[in-house]
């Protein structure tokens, strides 16, 4: 329906199995799904492991194709681990995102507004709670500032030129996270997500960071589960500006719509909203290409 908008894009934040969790489809039914209307690649996301590997073996199998791989850095990767962040960046991943599960702040955004079902990853971590197990939450600031650790990590995706994404990190630790990194001259930043309602960063401040060189990264679960409105999402991306705002899916999950076609339904939304074509290419194929390629 919307291929010559799709034609060359990326979606960099899809959940495809294998995984822990339950998922829709797999890594090679992805990739003929968005080969199909033209797109040129989208980035594994996995909540517990590294997907480098996984992307390498998938564009060996369908040739053309670029999946890109990332790690997230969570308890599973050693949370702010600058050596599996750097054995990560050899094996060809792209994307790093901050800790998202194990945050603090998601930890503590889910006390405070329990969902009527907890999600598997709350499930786990109060299964491990229960062996007296208890895994570690994982913060990036101390005293307001970046912990070693994880300015260690800083330093190794400065060195390697990977796109840096902020995951389910806090307003104040995102914030003090997007003006270091550019400082120490990392130019992809990306923040994941920015009206997850663990974050909840209001159209100001989603300006305010993407005047500092961040990219806002749209994901279609957000206003489709009700987390957030359509009208809103429009109101976001018109004050921020489609040239600092990439359009992702955040889709994977077995009850949702397939990638590509929330990805479509997405597109036909901004339209409705009034975005013109353009102006969505350059969220779904031109920021995304030079995150990925430059």
């Amino acid at each position: 329906m919307h291929e010559d908008i799709l034609a060359g894009a990326y979606d960099l934040h899809v959940h495809t199995g294998p995984d822990v969790l339950p998922r829709k489809l797999d890594d090679l039914e992805m990739a003929d799904r968005l080969m199909r209307i033209g797109m040129k690649g989208h980035g594994i996301k996995n909540h517990y492991f590294c997907t480098a590997e996984r992307a390498r073996l998938l564009n060996a199998f369908r040739p053309g194709y670029n999946a890109v791989g990332g790690l997230c850095l969570n308890n599973t990767s050693g949370g702010l681990n600058p050596v599996a962040v750097e054995m990560a960046a050899r094996d060809g991943a792209k994307i790093v995102w901050m800790p998202t599960f194990d945050s603090a702040n998601e930890q503590e955004h889910i006390r405070r507004s329990p969902p009527d079902k907890l999600p598997h990853w709350a499930q786990l971590r109060m299964e491990y709670e229960r062996l007296g197990k208890p895994l570690p939450t994982i913060r990036i600031l101390e005293d307001g500032r970046l912990t070693k650790a994880a300015s260690e990590v800083l330093e190794v995706i400065a060195g390697h030129g990977l796109i840096l994404a902020t995951g389910h990190l806090g307003k104040e630790e995102v914030l003090v996270l997007v003006k270091e990194a550019l400082r120490r001259g990392i130019r992809k930043v990306v923040v994941t997500h920015p009206n997850f309602p663990s974050l909840r960063l209001t159209k100001e401040e989603q300006k305010e960071l993407a005047e500092l060189g961040a990219f806002m990264e749209h994901c279609y679960t957000t206003p489709n589960t009700g987390k957030d409105t359509w009208e809103s999402v429009c109101e976001q991306i018109r004050h921020v500006g489609p040239e600092r705002c990439i359009l992702s899916t955040d889709l994977g999950q077995p009850a949702g719509p397939y990638p590509d076609e929330g990805l479509m339904d997405f597109v036909g939304k901004l339209l409705e909203g009034g975005f013109r074509k353009d102006e969505i290419r350059r969220m779904t194929a031109e920021n995304t290409s030079y995150l990925v390629e430059s």
